[in-house]
């Protein structure tokens, strides 16, 4: 099945949508360069001639092995005609030459409102059956069949050396539970990471966003000014001045992002006075936030209000905590052309200064009429909270992220007894 978000689409500021022959004239007019998920071809495919390797199936391989993308042909030389194009016999090339099957790959012809011109599209899916093999014969040899695993290295093919074949390989044998290892382990690492910042006892929201077929090594990596301008896109799209979220908190260190391993870190645990967040954005999609809610959740809280060994925790900052995580991996996401649906999992966990501490209970803090903070009496006091998920996917529009960060914040709020609003 095509898809509706592409590289072109990015380019050309469109929303989701099937592509259609006046975006890829558009692009071409713009000369919009080649890169690992986008491959201009003047000619349609060709077959193979004197024992050579079939440049088709090599080059869907490569895609297929990097994170997916297009390959247009016919563009610069309008030479593709309707009646010259063979998408069974492209599809037989690839079958014969290719494996394991990709079943998801789809040959499009895109035709002028005119009808003087057409191009052929192949939309080439990321595989989760990476790493893919070209079979083909040698010249020379035409008995001996070889076999090399593609994969597209920005604007051009490269073949994957005996380590990243491996790894490929073991990454599509695990993936599933290697997957959840490395989600528990980023979890893991951010609680660690902000509990060596504190002296006194205190509580955090703690996120990830996790790409269901995370980008593979071989995709260009995120840059410092691409990581900035996706921290201020999602807090343009998903902040609310009365109720400032962690990314606002983070706007001092927005600009100079710090590099970490395969990610970017923007964080303010060592500034004084400022609320504790941490932010990671990797080179695969992922998203890892840690922000804490009890800073200054008591300040106006009568001194009865707040239970002995208890934590006080901001209701609205998590609700704000909620946003930010989605609209930042929403951002990253559509940034890097992520193609497949992100999953989302948040919890609150209790920071203590020494190891075998009891945990405390967290206490729920409101805002009331007036500006005022109120504990409410109905509200249960947990020492531990249930982490909790969603889904979105990097086409969904405002409206489902705004519906997925409710479903988040209720999900955390509703273990505290409380149906809460953003």
């Amino acid at each position: 099945m095509a898809r509706s978000w592409t590289r072109l689409h990015e380019h050309l500021g469109a929303a989701p949508r099937p592509l259609d022959f006046s975006m890829v004239a558009k692009a071409a007019a713009d000369r919009l360069g080649e890169s690992d998920d986008l491959d201009w071809k003047e000619q349609l495919p060709q077959p193979p001639r004197e024992g050579r390797w079939n440049e088709l199936a090599k080059d869907i391989t490569a895609m297929a092995n990097t994170r997916g993308g297009l390959i247009i042909f016919g563009v610069r030389d309008a030479t593709c005609e309707p009646d010259e194009v063979n998408i069974e016999q492209y599809a037989q090339w690839v079958r014969n030459h290719v494996q394991p099957y990709l079943p998801d790959l789809t040959f499009t012809v895109l035709t002028s409102a005119d009808g003087s011109t057409s191009v052929l599209v192949a939309d080439v899916p990321a595989s989760p059956m990476a790493p893919h093999l070209v079979y083909g014969t040698a010249t020379r040899d035409k008995d001996q069949q070889a076999a090399v695993a593609p994969y597209r290295d920005r604007d051009h093919t490269a073949w994957m050396a005996e380590h990243q074949l491996e790894r490929a390989y073991r990454d599509r044998f695990t993936r599933a539970q290697r997957a959840e290892d490395e989600a528990r382990h980023l979890l893991a690492h951010a609680q660690e990471t902000v509990s060596a910042q504190h002296s006194e006892p205190a509580a955090y929201f703690v996120a990830l966003a996790r790409p269901e077929r995370p980008l593979p090594r071989t995709a260009p990596r995120l840059t410092r000014e691409e990581t900035t301008a996706v921290a201020h896109a999602a807090r343009r799209r998903g902040g609310d001045p009365m109720r400032p979220g962690p990314l606002t908190s983070l706007e001092i260190v927005t600009g100079n992002p710090r590099p970490g391993l395969r990610r970017w870190v923007l964080s303010t645990l060592l500034l004084r006075g400022a609320r504790e967040v941490h932010a990671e954005l990797h080179h695969d999609g992922t998203v890892l936030l840690a922000a804490n809610v009890s800073w200054n959740a008591a300040r106006n809280l009568a001194a009865d209000e707040l239970p002995d060994a208890g934590i006080a925790v901001s209701q609205d900052f998590i609700g704000a905590c909620c946003r930010d995580l989605t609209t930042t991996a929403w951002e990253l996401a559509r940034g890097l052309r992520v193609d497949s649906a992100l999953q989302l999992t948040a919890t609150l966990t209790a920071v203590t200064p020494s190891p075998g501490t009891p945990t405390p209970a967290l206490v729920p803090v409101v805002n009331v009429f007036g500006g005022f903070t109120d504990v409410p009496a109905h509200a249960r006091h947990p020492r531990r909270i249930q982490p909790v998920t969603a889904a979105l996917t990097p086409l969904d529009e405002a409206e489902v992220l705004r519906e997925t960060a409710q479903e988040l914040f209720t999900d955390v709020m509703n273990q505290f007894g409380l149906d809460p609003q953003l």
